[in-house]
């Protein structure tokens, strides 16, 4: 690929993380009130304190923040802090960083919802691939139904459906949680196969509702696939139908559907914070949620930007990988 291409895709790509942190900083700022003071109320309240020296407490906690600067000031700092991953303290948390909370969520989520996305990724293709190909048993149409309602149906709308069945019903599974209550985490096999235990059902929700999606999605474009000349010549040449199958028909049809992996890796947490907070799993999107409950706008700010940093970081890859993936893409000067 010529270095032209990659830097300006480079280029790009830090525009829109300049972009999408400027959002990031602006949107909150437009909300009528004051975070510190909303959080130091609600204490103040909950705790059954009075409310003589908040306003001390206030201003206090805004210079600890850096709430009492200049707007500009704000701004120029947290595009500073923003290129360190240093997102600030955590309002109900304090002392405690945004980005050490987020660090702790983060393996739940990875853990979890990129192993059932990439699970649903291999089954879904597979499976679509196999429905448009022509020499594939015909028991495998009776599965068209079943899939597209399943790419209807939303993340969170099937786990309540799980849930109901095999927790409460026929208490297979547990209603959620990471693991079991009183468990402490270590490498051991007993708490590794117990945290397994836990996310069988949320990974089976995202596994089933996106795997519809996929196979439908391959099975379009095999069916455009099949009908290219490449791939009568190859059948025409005698070649093995497995071979066919695999090296003619999905590699080329597979090169849409890697893009929209990348999307949805990126969308991982955007798209799980409802099937995070139905099984009260401990990932971004449970810390999501409880942030935008606790208006703990640093912890905000922290998920959002690095849910756009991994969109931008696994767009350019994809960008950066196609022409290895496809050898048809020819770029200028290549």
């Amino acid at each position: 690929m010529p270095a032209r291409r990659i830097l300006t895709r480079l280029g790009l790509f830090i525009v829109v993380l300049w972009g999408a942190a400027t959002l990031n900083f602006a949107l909150p700022r437009l909300a009528p009130g004051n975070p510190v003071r909303e959080r130091l109320f609600q204490m103040s309240v909950t705790g059954g304190y009075t409310q003589t020296g908040i306003n001390k407490m206030v201003k206090a906690y805004s210079a600890q923040f850096g709430l009492d600067q200049p707007l500009w000031l704000q701004y120029l700092r947290y595009l500073w802090n923003s290129l360190h991953l240093d997102f600030g303290y955590s309002l109900t948390n304090y002392p405690t960083t945004a980005l050490s909370l987020i660090m702790t969520a983060l393996p739940w989520t990875l853990g979890l919802l990129v192993t059932a996305t990439a699970m649903a990724f291999v089954l879904g293709t597979i499976l679509g691939a196999l429905l448009s190909w022509r020499k594939s048993p015909r028991f495998l149409n009776v599965l068209v139904g079943p899939l597209l309602a399943l790419s209807a149906i939303p993340y969170y709308m099937l786990g309540l459906v799980l849930v109901f069945v095999f927790a409460l019903t026929l208490n297979i599974f547990p209603l959620g949680g990471g693991y079991s209550t009183g468990s402490l985490p270590s490498f051991s096999p007993g708490f590794i196969g117990d945290v397994i235990y836990h996310s069988l059902l949320p990974a089976a929700s995202i596994l089933l509702a996106s795997m519809g999606s996929w196979a439908l999605g391959m099975r379009g474009m095999m069916v455009t696939t099949e009908g290219e000349d490449y791939m009568t010549f190859a059948e025409g040449r005698g070649l093995r139908s497995g071979r066919i199958f695999f090296s003619y028909g999905i590699r080329n049809a597979i090169l849409p559907q890697f893009t929209s992996l990348a999307l949805a890796f990126g969308h991982i947490v955007s798209g799980s914070v409802l099937v995070e907070v139905i099984f009260t799993y401990p990932g971004l999107g449970s810390l999501l949620f409880d942030s935008i409950q606790g208006a703990d706008y640093f912890v905000i700010y922290g998920i959002v930007f690095m849910l756009v940093l991994a969109i931008a970081v696994a767009t350019l890859l994809v960008d950066l990988l196609y022409p290895l993936l496809d050898p048809r893409i020819r770029t200028e000067g290549g």
